[in-house]
This record gives structure tokens, sequence and C-alpha cells, in this order.
């Protein structure tokens, strides 16, 4: 069975929020919060201003949830919690804040295949370079240096 459900009155709902709120400014007070934020869609980024003055930006592709999306749907980013969180209520995605500042732009996968991408940039330069290198046989051979294997070949 369905426990007993009744609204809250406009005035219980607004003591809650404000219990809320001061619990979110009790909980850490040198957490960061943002007082602001919005979507730049000349930049394509997303753009916090923290409490402390301090502006933070970064590409909304690089965001699990916000790659694709339309400008539209990015512009229509919320604050929440006392400025603890970002959401975007149409996208159902949701950081928060000091999760951001620390880098934290999706879950461990998605930051994980973030990374292997970014290190996987090609471009004509390295394309022509590596067809250079292969016309002279592959990589040069080491110099007289000492390798770190310590093995044949090394100079002793």
């Amino acid at each position: 069975m369905a426990p007993n459900w009744k609204p809250l009155s406009n005035r219980e709902l607004d003591r809650q929020i404000e219990e809320a709120r001061r619990h979110s400014e009790i909980a850490d007070p040198g957490e960061p919060r943002a007082v602001s934020a919005r979507y730049d869609a000349a930049r394509g980024r997303v753009e916090l201003e923290l409490k402390d003055g301090c502006l933070f930006a970064f590409p909304a592709d690089m965001a699990e949830g916000l790659r694709g999306a339309s400008p539209a749907a990015l512009a229509k980013l919320e604050l929440v919690g006392d400025g603890y969180a970002l959401h975007w209520e149409d996208l159902d995605v949701h950081f928060t804040v000091p999760g951001l500042l620390a880098g934290r732009l999706g879950s461990r996968v998605w930051m994980r295949e973030h990374a292997r991408r970014a290190g996987s940039t090609t471009s004509e330069a390295k394309a022509e370079a590596a067809r250079r290198n292969g016309m002279r046989g592959g990589r040069p051979p080491r110099s007289g240096k000492k390798g770190r294997s310590g093995g044949k070949g090394d100079a002793a």
C-alpha cells in the first residue's frame, strides 16, 4: 500500500527550501559554488562564474551527454542546489561544480574514451612525417647513447 500523501502548503514548501539552503551553506562553506552559468554558443562552451569571483569554462562537446546537443538545448542550463550543480532537464544531464573543477566531465568510461581519442589526433603534418620516415626505413637507429635496457647493442 502506498503511504498517505498530501501536497505541501506553499508556506511549508518555502520553509523546507530555506532549511535546505541553510544546510547547503553549512555543509562545506569552502566548497566551490557557482553564482551564474550559461552556454556561449559562439564559443561552444559552458561558462560558470564562481562565488569567489573566479571564472571557469569548458567546451560542451567534451562533456558526457552534451556532445552533439543543439545550442538551444545547451542554453537551457540550470544552476541547482544553491550553485552546487548544473542541470539540463531536457538532456537529463547533471554535473557538480566541484566535479567539473576537478576535470570530471563524465563517467570513468567516458573519460577513458575521451583520453584515448585525444591521444590519437592525426594531422596532415603527422601523416607526411610518417611517410618520410617510412621511405627512410622507419625509425632512425639509436645514437651511441646507452639505452635503458642495458642489453645487446648498448655502449659499454
